[in-house]
């Protein structure tokens, strides 16, 4: 593939800044002379023009990924086309158009500084021409824009390409990660009417831990505790909640409560989870090819990692048959395993297990099913994102056996909603509810003793 190709295309500047041409020289698209768009277009057109030539002097070979070598060779060749070419720029210009191409060429064009930016955990492009990002919960319009759909397209192709997957009329969908771990979705027309549509899901570079999530607010320094004991002690737990409430986050923040000398196998979709163990086996499934063959499901990743000698085994979220596997690992000598579901409550939990456990293509009764769940499961942690964009374990709940037909399940901690301040942040307490778990004697098993009061009713914990 041409080096032409691969990094091709080209970003709008954000301003609009004067530029002006020596005396003698051949004429140049003023900046100065137009005002809007048209000033925008102007600076693209002499952009457009550097950088076409830019791409036919570097060497076609070079290495994309040694970012420093590139940016010189880049920063040289740009200097000398614009003295070439008698095209006079401000300093602030110059700048602007140098990390403009630079990003088309190792970065992921207009959207390269969102990916920097620490306080964007989320970048949504709406086609080509509307992009947004989430800081602190809260979506935000930027003024960011890419030239085209084509310009869009080679952002994607950069994204997916590394990892062997593609995107074109035959498969316009694709899951794909960045090379931190930042989860993607990219989806093109004729599915997508706006244009080709990605959406990131950034990952922080900081790995949180417990006390970061006590710091913000997101669970109580008991709930820590708690949840930290459950999984030493090898409790299995599963983790529900909404789009983008946390639950990925919160599973890697349980993960690093797991023992060093025992082995982990994590099977997901795209490889999001950042688990901070040595001896830990990464497995991630694949889409089929052209042909429509060489699918590997979750499912099908669940199975072989049962033949891989597991001590904990964390399947990023199950969505289909593979929960049921996955209760069938948890049942058999598989204990402190992990998951994620979609869930708004910890009772339709229950009920989107039952209905995915049907999804294997096992014709079981719903009580079969249900007795599984309640031998396989022993806590749901619920991860809500609310109003505010705020994150919160609001539910720490015990699966505690059956009555009839029916599951029964008791509040250990909770979250209760008290108002809304002036600055309209969700105002409320994370409790305990005063029920100790019926597994309580697993802790004792282990040595692992908690405050005698971190059940006790009668402590609240203010947010």
């Amino acid at each position: 593939m041409s080096l032409l190709k691969r990094i091709g295309g080209t970003t709008p500047a954000t301003e609009a800044t004067p530029a002006t041409a020596r005396p003698g020289a051949a004429p140049q698209p003023s900046l100065r002379s137009h005002g809007g768009a048209q000033i925008d277009d102007s600076f693209n057109e002499i952009k457009v023009r550097v950088q076409n030539r830019l791409i036919n002097e570097l060497d076609p070979k070079m290495d994309l990924a040694n970012k420093a070598k590139v940016r010189k060779q880049v920063e040289e060749a740009f200097q000398s086309i614009l003295d070439g070419e008698s095209i006079v720029l401000t300093r602030s210009e110059r700048q602007r158009m140098f990390d403009s191409i630079e990003a088309d060429i190792i970065g992921l064009g207009p959207i390269e500084p969102m990916l920097a930016d620490p306080d964007v955990s989320e970048i949504m492009v709406n086609g080509p021409k509307q992009i947004y990002v989430e800081k602190k919960g809260k979506l935000i319009l930027t003024s960011l824009s890419f030239i085209n759909d084509e310009h869009v397209l080679r952002i994607i192709d950069r994204i997916v390409a590394p990892l062997g997957r593609r995107v074109d009329e035959s498969s316009p969908m694709v899951d794909a990660r960045l090379p931190d771990g930042s989860r993607v979705n990219a989806i093109i027309r004729p599915l997508a009417l706006n244009g080709p549509t990605i959406t990131i899901r950034k990952f922080r570079k900081d790995r949180l831990t417990v006390d970061d999530l006590v710091h913000y607010g997101s669970m109580s320094r008991e709930m820590g505790e708690f949840l930290a004991a459950c999984v030493k002690a090898r409790v299995n737990i599963v983790v529900s909640g909404g789009t983008g409430s946390g639950k990925t986050t919160l599973l890697n923040v349980l993960s690093s409560f797991i023992p060093e000398d025992e082995r982990i196998i994590t099977v997901e979709n795209a490889a999001e989870l950042q688990l901070r163990q040595e001896h830990v086996v990464s497995l991630e499934s694949r889409p089929p090819n052209v042909e429509g063959r060489g699918e590997v499901t979750i499912r099908d990743l669940v199975i072989n990692c049962l033949r891989m000698r597991p001590e904990r085994i964390i399947v990023g979220e199950c969505r289909g048959g593979e929960t049921m596997d996955m209760l069938q690992a948890m049942n058999t000598g598989h204990d402190g395993s992990m998951t994620t579901i979609h869930a708004n409550t910890p009772k339709d939990s229950i009920s989107r297990i039952e209905t995915m456990c049907l999804m294997a293509g096992i014709d079981l009764p719903a009580r079969a099913i249900r007795e599984q769940v309640v031998s396989a499961v022993q806590v749901l942690v619920q991860q809500s994102r609310l109003k505010d964009g705020s994150r919160k374990v609001t539910q720490i709940t015990e699966i505690s056996g059956m009555e009839g037909d029916v599951v029964v399940m008791q509040d250990i901690f909770v979250f209760e909603q008290t108002g809304i301040d002036e600055k309209g942040k969700i105002v409320g307490m994370l409790r305990p509810t005063g029920v100790r778990p019926k597994f309580i004697e697993k802790f004792e098993a282990m040595n692992i003793y908690l405050p005698p009061n971190i059940f006790g009713g009668s402590d609240r914990f203010s947010f």
